[in-house]
Protein backbone atom coordinates (compact mmCIF):
# COMPACT_ATOMS: atom_id res chain seq x y z
CA UNK A 1 0.00 0.00 0.00
CA UNK A 2 2.73 2.46 0.94
CA UNK A 3 4.62 1.57 -2.25
CA UNK A 4 1.52 2.22 -4.33
CA UNK A 5 1.10 5.63 -2.73
CA UNK A 6 4.78 6.41 -3.23
CA UNK A 7 4.42 5.62 -6.93
CA UNK A 8 1.94 8.51 -7.11
CA UNK A 9 4.41 10.84 -5.42
CA UNK A 10 2.63 10.64 -2.06
CA UNK A 11 3.98 9.88 1.40
CA UNK A 12 0.57 9.56 3.09
CA UNK A 13 -2.65 7.76 2.21
CA UNK A 14 -6.05 8.93 3.40
CA UNK A 15 -9.09 6.61 3.24
CA UNK A 16 -12.63 7.45 4.26
CA UNK A 17 -14.91 5.04 2.39
CA UNK A 18 -16.15 2.32 4.74
CA UNK A 19 -15.09 -0.50 2.41
CA UNK A 20 -11.55 0.86 2.04
CA UNK A 21 -11.22 1.55 5.77
CA UNK A 22 -12.36 -1.98 6.60
CA UNK A 23 -10.08 -3.52 3.95
CA UNK A 24 -7.04 -1.69 5.31
CA UNK A 25 -7.75 -1.79 9.05
CA UNK A 26 -10.61 -4.16 9.90
CA UNK A 27 -12.74 -1.35 11.37
CA UNK A 28 -16.44 -1.70 10.54
CA UNK A 29 -17.87 1.44 12.13
CA UNK A 30 -19.61 4.00 9.94
CA UNK A 31 -17.55 6.97 11.17
CA UNK A 32 -13.87 6.52 10.51
CA UNK A 33 -10.95 8.02 8.58
CA UNK A 34 -7.76 6.03 8.15
CA UNK A 35 -4.41 7.76 7.68
CA UNK A 36 -1.42 5.64 6.60
CA UNK A 37 2.05 7.16 6.89
CA UNK A 38 5.42 5.63 5.97
CA UNK A 39 5.79 3.92 9.36
CA UNK A 40 2.42 4.28 11.11
CA UNK A 41 -1.32 3.93 10.59
CA UNK A 42 -3.83 6.05 12.47
CA UNK A 43 -7.60 5.62 12.73
CA UNK A 44 -9.75 8.67 13.50
CA UNK A 45 -13.23 8.00 14.87
CA UNK A 46 -15.59 9.37 17.52
CA UNK A 47 -16.52 8.21 21.00
CA UNK A 48 -19.37 5.99 19.82
CA UNK A 49 -16.86 3.62 18.21
CA UNK A 50 -13.93 3.78 20.63
CA UNK A 51 -14.34 0.29 22.08
CA UNK A 52 -15.24 -1.17 18.71
CA UNK A 53 -12.18 0.37 17.06
CA UNK A 54 -9.87 -1.01 19.75
CA UNK A 55 -11.26 -4.49 19.19
CA UNK A 56 -11.38 -4.46 15.39
CA UNK A 57 -8.29 -2.43 14.55
CA UNK A 58 -5.66 -3.19 17.23
CA UNK A 59 -2.69 -2.49 14.97
CA UNK A 60 -3.55 1.13 14.26
CA UNK A 61 -3.08 4.11 16.52
CA UNK A 62 -6.51 5.28 17.63
CA UNK A 63 -7.52 8.96 17.71
CA UNK A 64 -10.92 9.55 19.33
CA UNK A 65 -12.27 12.87 18.07
CA UNK A 66 -14.68 15.03 20.03
CA UNK A 67 -15.55 17.37 17.16
CA UNK A 68 -15.64 16.92 13.38
CA UNK A 69 -13.53 14.10 11.98
CA UNK A 70 -12.58 16.11 8.89
CA UNK A 71 -11.32 19.00 10.99
CA UNK A 72 -9.29 16.73 13.26
CA UNK A 73 -7.70 14.90 10.33
CA UNK A 74 -6.89 18.16 8.56
CA UNK A 75 -5.33 19.67 11.67
CA UNK A 76 -3.15 16.60 12.11
CA UNK A 77 -2.00 16.81 8.48
CA UNK A 78 -1.17 20.51 8.88
CA UNK A 79 1.60 19.83 11.40
CA UNK A 80 4.15 19.08 8.70
CA UNK A 81 4.47 19.20 4.93
CA UNK A 82 2.86 16.14 3.31
CA UNK A 83 1.84 14.76 -0.04
CA UNK A 84 -1.47 12.97 0.52
CA UNK A 85 -3.08 10.40 -1.80
CA UNK A 86 -6.86 10.29 -1.53
CA UNK A 87 -9.98 9.19 -3.44
CA UNK A 88 -12.08 12.29 -4.25
CA UNK A 89 -15.33 10.30 -4.43
CA UNK A 90 -15.08 9.51 -0.71
CA UNK A 91 -15.58 13.13 0.29
CA UNK A 92 -18.62 15.35 -0.11
CA UNK A 93 -17.92 18.88 -1.26
CA UNK A 94 -18.62 20.19 2.24
CA UNK A 95 -16.38 17.68 4.03
CA UNK A 96 -13.61 18.22 1.48
CA UNK A 97 -13.70 21.97 2.08
CA UNK A 98 -13.45 21.42 5.83
CA UNK A 99 -10.55 18.98 5.43
CA UNK A 100 -8.73 21.14 2.89
CA UNK A 101 -9.03 24.27 5.01
CA UNK A 102 -7.85 22.54 8.17
CA UNK A 103 -4.91 20.82 6.42
CA UNK A 104 -3.47 24.15 5.27
CA UNK A 105 -1.14 25.15 2.48
CA UNK A 106 1.67 22.74 3.31
CA UNK A 107 -0.45 19.74 2.42
CA UNK A 108 -0.25 18.69 -1.22
CA UNK A 109 -2.99 16.46 -2.59
CA UNK A 110 -2.63 13.57 -5.05
CA UNK A 111 -5.85 12.19 -6.54
CA UNK A 112 -5.80 8.39 -6.34
CA UNK A 113 -9.37 7.28 -6.97
CA UNK A 114 -8.53 3.67 -7.78
CA UNK A 115 -5.53 3.08 -5.52
CA UNK A 116 -7.23 0.93 -2.89
CA UNK A 117 -9.93 -0.22 -5.31
CA UNK A 118 -7.22 -1.73 -7.50
CA UNK A 119 -5.86 -3.71 -4.59
CA UNK A 120 -9.33 -4.85 -3.57
CA UNK A 121 -10.04 -6.13 -7.09
CA UNK A 122 -7.89 -9.22 -6.54
CA UNK A 123 -9.38 -11.31 -3.76
CA UNK A 124 -7.55 -13.46 -1.23
CA UNK A 125 -8.69 -17.06 -0.66
CA UNK A 126 -10.50 -15.87 2.48
CA UNK A 127 -12.40 -13.25 0.49
CA UNK A 128 -13.25 -15.72 -2.27
CA UNK A 129 -14.57 -18.09 0.39
CA UNK A 130 -16.85 -15.41 1.80
CA UNK A 131 -18.21 -14.53 -1.66
CA UNK A 132 -18.69 -18.22 -2.46
CA UNK A 133 -20.69 -18.68 0.75
CA UNK A 134 -22.71 -15.52 0.05
CA UNK A 135 -23.44 -16.92 -3.40
CA UNK A 136 -24.62 -20.20 -1.91
CA UNK A 137 -27.06 -18.36 0.35
CA UNK A 138 -28.31 -16.33 -2.62
CA UNK A 139 -28.86 -19.48 -4.67
CA UNK A 140 -30.80 -21.18 -1.89
CA UNK A 141 -33.05 -18.15 -1.42
CA UNK A 142 -33.52 -17.70 -5.17
CA UNK A 143 -34.68 -21.30 -5.49
CA UNK A 144 -37.15 -20.82 -2.62
CA UNK A 145 -38.52 -17.54 -3.96
CA UNK A 146 -38.99 -18.90 -7.48
CA UNK A 147 -41.28 -21.45 -5.85
CA UNK A 148 -43.42 -18.57 -4.55
CA UNK A 149 -43.94 -16.95 -7.95
CA UNK A 150 -47.52 -17.33 -9.13
CA UNK A 151 -50.34 -15.18 -10.50
CA UNK A 152 -51.73 -12.74 -7.97
CA UNK A 153 -48.57 -12.41 -5.85
CA UNK A 154 -47.34 -8.81 -5.44
CA UNK A 155 -43.77 -7.92 -6.37
CA UNK A 156 -43.33 -6.20 -3.01
CA UNK A 157 -44.33 -9.37 -1.18
CA UNK A 158 -41.66 -11.36 -3.03
CA UNK A 159 -39.07 -8.67 -2.27
CA UNK A 160 -39.98 -8.88 1.42
CA UNK A 161 -39.60 -12.67 1.33
CA UNK A 162 -36.15 -12.29 -0.20
CA UNK A 163 -34.90 -10.04 2.58
CA UNK A 164 -36.43 -12.21 5.30
CA UNK A 165 -35.12 -15.49 3.88
CA UNK A 166 -31.61 -14.12 3.32
CA UNK A 167 -31.34 -13.10 6.96
CA UNK A 168 -32.79 -16.39 8.15
CA UNK A 169 -29.95 -18.12 6.34
CA UNK A 170 -27.34 -16.01 8.11
CA UNK A 171 -26.86 -13.08 5.75
CA UNK A 172 -25.95 -9.75 7.32
CA UNK A 173 -28.28 -8.10 4.85
CA UNK A 174 -29.03 -7.67 1.17
CA UNK A 175 -26.23 -6.65 -1.19
CA UNK A 176 -28.67 -4.16 -2.75
CA UNK A 177 -32.40 -3.51 -2.88
CA UNK A 178 -33.71 -6.69 -4.47
CA UNK A 179 -35.22 -6.39 -7.93
CA UNK A 180 -38.57 -8.06 -8.51
CA UNK A 181 -40.15 -7.12 -11.83
CA UNK A 182 -43.00 -8.72 -13.74
CA UNK A 183 -44.67 -8.30 -17.11
CA UNK A 184 -43.67 -5.23 -19.09
CA UNK A 185 -41.73 -3.96 -16.05
CA UNK A 186 -39.06 -6.60 -16.74
CA UNK A 187 -37.88 -4.28 -19.52
CA UNK A 188 -36.56 -1.98 -16.75
CA UNK A 189 -33.05 -3.28 -15.89
CA UNK A 190 -33.18 -1.84 -12.35
CA UNK A 191 -36.89 -2.00 -11.63
CA UNK A 192 -37.82 -1.60 -7.99
CA UNK A 193 -40.45 -3.94 -6.62
CA UNK A 194 -43.90 -2.40 -6.86
CA UNK A 195 -47.44 -3.15 -5.78
CA UNK A 196 -48.06 -4.77 -9.15
CA UNK A 197 -49.38 -8.31 -8.95
CA UNK A 198 -47.92 -11.00 -11.18
CA UNK A 199 -50.17 -12.08 -14.02
CA UNK A 200 -50.46 -15.15 -16.17
CA UNK A 201 -48.24 -15.70 -19.22
CA UNK A 202 -45.56 -13.14 -18.43
CA UNK A 203 -41.90 -12.85 -17.49
CA UNK A 204 -40.63 -12.30 -13.95
CA UNK A 205 -37.06 -11.12 -13.21
CA UNK A 206 -35.58 -11.74 -9.76
CA UNK A 207 -32.24 -10.10 -8.89
CA UNK A 208 -30.90 -10.54 -5.36
CA UNK A 209 -27.71 -10.77 -3.34
CA UNK A 210 -26.56 -11.70 0.14
CA UNK A 211 -23.95 -10.04 2.36
CA UNK A 212 -22.00 -12.63 4.31
CA UNK A 213 -18.96 -11.79 6.43
CA UNK A 214 -19.19 -8.34 4.76
CA UNK A 215 -18.81 -9.73 1.21
CA UNK A 216 -21.50 -9.54 -1.46
CA UNK A 217 -23.07 -11.88 -3.96
CA UNK A 218 -25.24 -10.99 -6.96
CA UNK A 219 -27.63 -13.36 -8.73
CA UNK A 220 -30.38 -12.96 -11.34
CA UNK A 221 -32.84 -15.43 -12.79
CA UNK A 222 -35.76 -14.90 -15.16
CA UNK A 223 -38.81 -17.16 -15.12
CA UNK A 224 -42.03 -17.34 -17.12
CA UNK A 225 -45.45 -17.74 -15.55
CA UNK A 226 -47.15 -20.15 -17.95
CA UNK A 227 -45.92 -21.65 -21.20
CA UNK A 228 -43.38 -19.32 -22.81
CA UNK A 229 -44.02 -18.37 -26.45
CA UNK A 230 -41.45 -19.17 -29.13
CA UNK A 231 -39.92 -15.66 -29.24
CA UNK A 232 -39.31 -15.65 -25.47
CA UNK A 233 -37.66 -19.06 -25.72
CA UNK A 234 -35.49 -17.82 -28.57
CA UNK A 235 -34.37 -14.73 -26.68
CA UNK A 236 -33.72 -16.75 -23.55
CA UNK A 237 -31.50 -19.21 -25.41
CA UNK A 238 -29.57 -16.27 -26.89
CA UNK A 239 -28.96 -14.90 -23.38
CA UNK A 240 -27.82 -18.34 -22.22
CA UNK A 241 -25.39 -18.51 -25.13
CA UNK A 242 -24.02 -15.02 -24.44
CA UNK A 243 -23.62 -15.93 -20.76
CA UNK A 244 -21.68 -19.10 -21.62
CA UNK A 245 -19.43 -17.39 -24.17
CA UNK A 246 -18.60 -14.57 -21.75
CA UNK A 247 -17.68 -17.10 -19.04
CA UNK A 248 -15.44 -18.97 -21.45
CA UNK A 249 -13.68 -15.70 -22.28
CA UNK A 250 -12.70 -15.07 -18.66
CA UNK A 251 -9.00 -15.74 -18.02
CA UNK A 252 -5.93 -13.93 -16.67
CA UNK A 253 -4.54 -11.44 -19.17
CA UNK A 254 -7.80 -10.94 -21.07
CA UNK A 255 -8.95 -7.33 -21.39
CA UNK A 256 -12.19 -6.70 -19.51
CA UNK A 257 -13.70 -5.16 -22.62
CA UNK A 258 -13.11 -8.37 -24.57
CA UNK A 259 -15.51 -10.25 -22.30
CA UNK A 260 -18.17 -7.64 -22.99
CA UNK A 261 -17.49 -7.78 -26.72
CA UNK A 262 -17.84 -11.56 -26.77
CA UNK A 263 -21.28 -11.40 -25.16
CA UNK A 264 -22.44 -8.63 -27.50
CA UNK A 265 -21.35 -10.51 -30.59
CA UNK A 266 -23.62 -13.39 -29.61
CA UNK A 267 -26.62 -11.12 -29.09
CA UNK A 268 -25.87 -9.20 -32.28
CA UNK A 269 -25.90 -12.51 -34.11
CA UNK A 270 -29.42 -13.11 -32.80
CA UNK A 271 -30.41 -9.56 -33.82
CA UNK A 272 -31.21 -8.44 -30.29
CA UNK A 273 -27.89 -6.77 -29.44
CA UNK A 274 -29.39 -3.27 -29.53
CA UNK A 275 -31.55 -4.24 -26.57
CA UNK A 276 -28.53 -5.06 -24.39
CA UNK A 277 -28.28 -1.71 -22.62
CA UNK A 278 -25.78 -2.28 -19.82
CA UNK A 279 -22.34 -3.82 -19.39
CA UNK A 280 -21.73 -7.57 -19.27
CA UNK A 281 -20.58 -7.49 -15.67
CA UNK A 282 -18.69 -5.91 -12.81
CA UNK A 283 -16.46 -6.85 -9.92
CA UNK A 284 -18.00 -7.72 -6.56
CA UNK A 285 -16.56 -7.92 -3.07
CA UNK A 286 -17.00 -5.60 -0.10
CA UNK A 287 -19.21 -3.53 -2.39
CA UNK A 288 -21.70 -4.71 -4.97
CA UNK A 289 -19.95 -2.78 -7.74
CA UNK A 290 -16.14 -2.89 -7.77
CA UNK A 291 -13.31 -3.14 -10.25
CA UNK A 292 -13.05 -4.47 -12.89
CA UNK A 293 -15.87 -3.36 -15.21
CA UNK A 294 -16.69 -5.77 -18.03
CA UNK A 295 -17.78 -3.02 -20.37
CA UNK A 296 -17.08 -1.61 -23.81
CA UNK A 297 -13.55 -0.35 -24.28
CA UNK A 298 -12.25 -1.41 -20.86
CA UNK A 299 -8.55 -2.23 -21.27
CA UNK A 300 -7.91 -3.42 -17.70
CA UNK A 301 -6.42 -6.92 -17.79
CA UNK A 302 -8.12 -9.58 -15.72
CA UNK A 303 -6.10 -11.27 -12.99
CA UNK A 304 -6.50 -14.53 -11.12
CA UNK A 305 -8.45 -13.83 -7.93
CA UNK A 306 -10.84 -11.29 -9.42
CA UNK A 307 -14.52 -12.05 -8.89
CA UNK A 308 -16.98 -10.67 -11.43
CA UNK A 309 -20.60 -10.97 -12.44
CA UNK A 310 -21.61 -12.21 -15.87
CA UNK A 311 -25.06 -10.78 -16.61
CA UNK A 312 -26.09 -10.39 -20.25
CA UNK A 313 -29.66 -9.26 -20.78
CA UNK A 314 -32.14 -7.86 -23.28
CA UNK A 315 -34.85 -5.31 -22.53
CA UNK A 316 -37.64 -4.66 -25.03
CA UNK A 317 -40.10 -1.91 -24.08
CA UNK A 318 -43.70 -3.05 -24.24
CA UNK A 319 -42.71 -6.70 -24.15
CA UNK A 320 -40.30 -7.36 -21.29
CA UNK A 321 -36.74 -8.27 -20.39
CA UNK A 322 -34.56 -11.27 -19.66
CA UNK A 323 -31.34 -11.41 -17.64
CA UNK A 324 -29.20 -14.29 -16.35
CA UNK A 325 -26.50 -13.39 -13.84
CA UNK A 326 -23.89 -15.37 -11.94
CA UNK A 327 -20.77 -14.68 -9.89
CA UNK A 328 -17.55 -16.02 -11.41
CA UNK A 329 -13.99 -16.29 -10.09
CA UNK A 330 -11.08 -15.72 -12.48
CA UNK A 331 -8.63 -18.57 -11.86
CA UNK A 332 -5.09 -19.24 -13.02
CA UNK A 333 -6.45 -21.42 -15.82
CA UNK A 334 -9.74 -19.77 -16.66
CA UNK A 335 -12.76 -19.30 -14.41
CA UNK A 336 -14.99 -20.97 -11.82
CA UNK A 337 -18.71 -20.42 -11.22
CA UNK A 338 -19.38 -19.40 -7.62
CA UNK A 339 -23.18 -19.44 -7.95
CA UNK A 340 -24.42 -22.91 -8.75
CA UNK A 341 -28.08 -22.65 -9.79
CA UNK A 342 -29.89 -23.95 -12.87
CA UNK A 343 -29.85 -21.51 -15.77
CA UNK A 344 -32.46 -23.12 -18.04
CA UNK A 345 -35.76 -21.32 -18.50
CA UNK A 346 -38.18 -22.11 -15.68
CA UNK A 347 -41.86 -22.17 -16.64
CA UNK A 348 -44.28 -22.02 -13.74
Amino acid sequence: MRQAAAALGADTLLAKGSADVFYLSGFTGDAGVLLIEPTDAMLFTDGRFETQAKDESPFTELRVVRGKLDTAVGEYLSRKARKVAYAPSQWTLTSWRVLHRAAGARTRWREAEDLVAGLRAVKSPMEVGAIRDAGKVACEVMEEVIGLVRPGVAELDLAAEIGYRLRRRGAGGESFESIVASGERTALPHARASERRIGKNELVVLDLGAILRRYCSDLTRTVFVGRAPARIRKWYKAIQEAHAIARECLAPGVAAGEVDRAARQVLDGHRIGTHFVHSTGHGIGLEIHEEPRLARGQQQRLKAGMVVTIEPGVYIPGTGGIRIEDDVLVTANGSELLTQLERDLVEL
